[in-house]
C-alpha cells in the first residue's frame, strides 16, 4: 500500500512545481509597466526582466538530464525549487533593472530544472503504462497557472507591491522543499557516455548572442552596432556546433535529427511559430494599460480568455487533427492567426472587442502548440526520441525568448519613428501587422506535410 502513497505524493509535487513555475511565467507581465516605474525605466524597455527567464530556461534544458543522472533526481530537484526561491527574494530586492535581471537568472537555473527532473523521477518511479496518466495529472494544475497569474499579478501591484509578484513564491518553495526532501526518490543513471560540454556551449553562446542581439535593437542608436555584432555571433555560434556535431561521436543533439521530414518541419514551424505568438504576453499587458488605459489588475482579468479556451480547444485537437489531417488543420490555424494578431489593429477602444480577440488567440495557440509539438516528433524512432524531445522543448522556450525580444524590438522601433499626432497606438498597430507576418511563415512550411487527410477532405 506504501507505493501507490509515495507515487501520488510525487505526483503532487511536481504538478506544485510545475504550478509555481507557470504561475512566475505569467504574473510578471502585467506588472512591468509598474516595475518599470518603480526603476524609472521606460515600461517599454522591461522586456529583459522576462528574456532573462526564459533564454537561462532553454539555456539549461539540455543539461537537466544530466545533471539528474550524474548527482541525483532529489538534490538536483532540491536545489532546482532552493535557486527558484533564491532568485524569487533576490528579485524582490531589486533596486534597480541590472539586479532585477540577475535575479531572474537564478530564477531561471530553477525553474529550468524543476519540471525535467521531476518529470524524469516520474518516468522511472511508475509504471510505463501509467506515464500518460501520470502525467496529465502533472500538467493540469500547471493549466491554472496561466489563468490566474495575470490577474494575481495586477491585484497585488494594486493592494500590495510588485516586490510581492516575486515574494509570493517563497512559502511554497519552502514546503516544497520539505516534501521533497520525504517524496523525491534519489535516482542516478550512468549513461555510458561523457556529457558534450564543448556543443552545450556552443549552443548556449548562441542562444544568449541572438536574444541579446535583438534586445538591442531595442535601445538602436545610429552609429551603435553592437546588435549586429551579437547577432553575427550568434549565427557563427551555431554554425560552428553544426560543424562540431557532423562529425562527433555523441554530440548533443545528432544532426541525424533533421533527416526526419516531419521533425525537420516543426523545429522551423515551432521557432517561427513561437517568435510571432511569444511576444503577445508582453504586448498584450503594455497594449491594454498603456494603449487602452487599464489597470494592472483589470489587464489581468483581461488576460483570462486566453488561458481558458486553450485549456477549452485542448479537448478538440485530436477530432480536428483527425478530420482534416495535420497539414490542412495547422496551416487553417496558422492564417487564422495572422488574421487574428492584424485585427487587434481595428479595434482599439472596444474592450468587448478585444476579449472576444484574446479568446480566439487563446483557442488557435492551443490547437497549433499541440499540433506542431506532435507533428515534429511523431516519426522519431526509439533512439531519436529523447535528444529529439529534449531539442524541441530547447526551441520553443527559445522561440519564445526571442519572441519577447522581438515583440519589445519592433514595439520601440516603431514608437522612435511615430508621426507626429499618433498616439502609442500606432507603435501597437505595426507592431501586430509584422507579428501576423511571422505566424504567417509556418503556413508555407505546413505545405510541406504529408497529406494525411481522409480522402473525402484532400483536393
Amino acid at each position: 500500500m506504501a507505493e501507490p502513497v509515495t507515487s501520488k505524493s510525487l505526483l503532487w509535487l511536481v504538478a506544485i512545481a510545475f504550478f509555481m513555475q507557470t504561475l512566475d511565467g505569467t504574473i510578471v507581465s502585467t506588472a512591468l509597466p509598474t516595475m518599470a516605474k518603480a526603476l524609472n525605466h521606460s515600461p517599454l524597455q522591461m522586456q529583459s526582466v522576462v528574456e532573462a527567464y526564459l533564454l537561462t530556461v532553454a539555456i539549461l534544458i539540455p543539461a537537466s538530464g544530466w545533471l539528474a543522472d550524474r548527482f541525483g533526481t532529489r538534490r538536483i530537484f532540491m536545489l532546482a525549487i532552493f535557486m527558484f526561491a533564491l532568485g524569487s527574494l533576490c528579485c524582490a530586492e531589486s533596486s534597480s533593472l541590472e539586479q532585477l535581471v540577475i535575479s531572474r537568472i537564478l530564477q531561471g537555473i530553477g525553474g529550468s530544472l524543476m519540471l525535467p527532473v521531476g518529470r524524469l523521477a516520474i518516468l522511472r518511479s511508475i509504471p510505463r503504462r501509467q506515464f500518460l496518466a501520470a502525467m496529465s495529472f502533472v500538467v493540469m494544475p500547471g493549466l491554472l497557472g496561466p489563468v490566474i497569474g495575470p490577474a494575481l499579478g495586477g491585484l497585488l501591484v494594486e493592494i500590495a507591491s510588485w516586490h510581492w509578484v516575486f515574494l509570493i513564491n517563497l512559502p511554497v518553495a519552502l514546503i516544497g522543499l520539505a516534501v521533497s526532501y520525504k517524496v523525491m526518490p534519489d535516482l542516478r543513471y550512468s549513461r555510458g557516455q561523457r556529457f558534450d560540454y564543448l556543443g552545450f556551449t556552443l549552443l548556449a553562446g548562441a542562444m544568449a548572442a541572438l536574444t541579446i542581439g535583438l534586445d538591442k535593437l531595442s535601445h538602436y542608436q545610429a552609429g551603435n552596432y553592437q546588435a549586429s555584432y551579437y547577432l553575427i555571433g550568434g549565427i557563427l555560434l551555431i554554425v560552428s556546433y553544426g560543424a562540431l556535431a557532423s562529425y562527433q561521436k555523441s554530440p548533443l543533439f545528432p544532426p541525424q535529427l533533421f533527416s526526419v521530414r516531419t521533425f525537420h518541419i516543426g523545429f522551423w514551424a515551432n521557432l517561427f511559430y513561437r517568435m510571432g505568438s511569444g511576444a503577445m504576453p508582453l504586448l498584450i499587458p503594455l497594449y491594454l494599460q498603456l494603449g487602452q488605459s487599464l489597470t494592472p489588475f483589470h489587464s489581468g482579468l483581461a488576460m483570462i480568455p486566453i488561458a481558458l479556451s486553450a485549456m477549452i480547444a485542448k479537448k478538440y485537437v485530436v477530432q480536428l487533427i483527425q478530420r482534416f489531417g495535420y497539414r490542412n488543420t495547422l496551416r487553417s490555424v496558422s492564417i487564422m492567426q495572422a488574421i487574428c494578431f492584424s485585427s487587434f489593429t481595428l479595434t482599439n477602444h472596444s474592450l468587448l472587442g478585444i476579449l472576444i480577440q484574446l479568446s480566439v488567440l487563446g483557442a488557435l495557440n492551443s490547437i497549433t502548440f499541440s499540433g506542431i509539438g506532435t507533428i515534429a516528433l511523431r516519426d522519431l524512432n526509439d533512439e531519436q526520441a529523447s535528444p529529439g524531445n529534449t531539442l524541441l522543448s530547447v526551441i520553443q522556450q527559445l522561440g519564445f525568448s526571442l519572441g519577447i525580444a522581438s515583440g519589445a524590438t519592433l514595439l520601440a522601433l516603431f514608437y522612435q519613428i511615430t508621426p507626429a499626432g499618433n498616439s502609442i497606438l500606432w507603435s501597437f498597430n505595426w507592431s501586430f501587422i509584422v507579428l501576423a507576418a511571422i505566424v504567417l511563415i509556418p503556413s508555407f512550411l505546413y505545405l510541406l506535410l504529408p497529406n494525411d487527410a481522409p480522402l473525402h477532405q484532400r483536393r
